[in-house]
């Protein structure tokens, strides 16, 4: 599945110079991943009752062009590679067809403890369905 997730930079997203500040394409792409698993149909407060969580262990991020303040922006995020514990999730930021950001972002599913966890067999099925859509 490709998900994508439309934004508008703000001011308070810029710089002096007007230009998005670096570390706000994490809470971007945190927002495109966060909105393609709602969109799936898995509850992330659902999974935290139940012990677990997502979290991020790693971003390589490559910054090619600058967006900058009022730029309408696209989020697009796929997943890849479902392991036993964790996913990849290869991420883009794009201004119309321009792409600003290109991003890998390994997620691993944390238990209580902050532990490495199984999903549950109907989120993994949900994560599964999710994967494979994307390759269709």
């Amino acid at each position: 599945m490709l998900h994508l997730w439309p934004l508008r930079v703000y001011n308070e997203d810029v710089d002096l110079a007007g230009i998005v500040y670096y570390a706000n394409y994490l809470k971007y792409l945190e927002r495109g991943r966060s909105e393609m698993v709602r969109e799936a149909g898995i509850s992330q407060l659902d999974m935290k009752a139940q012990g677990l969580v997502f979290a991020v262990r790693k971003v390589e991020a490559e910054y090619l062009k600058p967006a900058k303040y009022d730029d309408q922006l696209v989020v697009e995020t796929r997943l890849d590679r479902l392991k036993g514990a964790s996913c990849d999730m290869p991420q883009r930021v794009l201004r119309d067809d321009t792409v600003l950001l290109e991003a890998r972002v390994k997620v691993v599913i944390l238990n209580a403890d902050g532990r490495a966890a199984r999903l549950p067999a109907d989120i993994r099925a949900k994560v599964t369905a999710l994967a494979a859509s994307d390759s269709a």
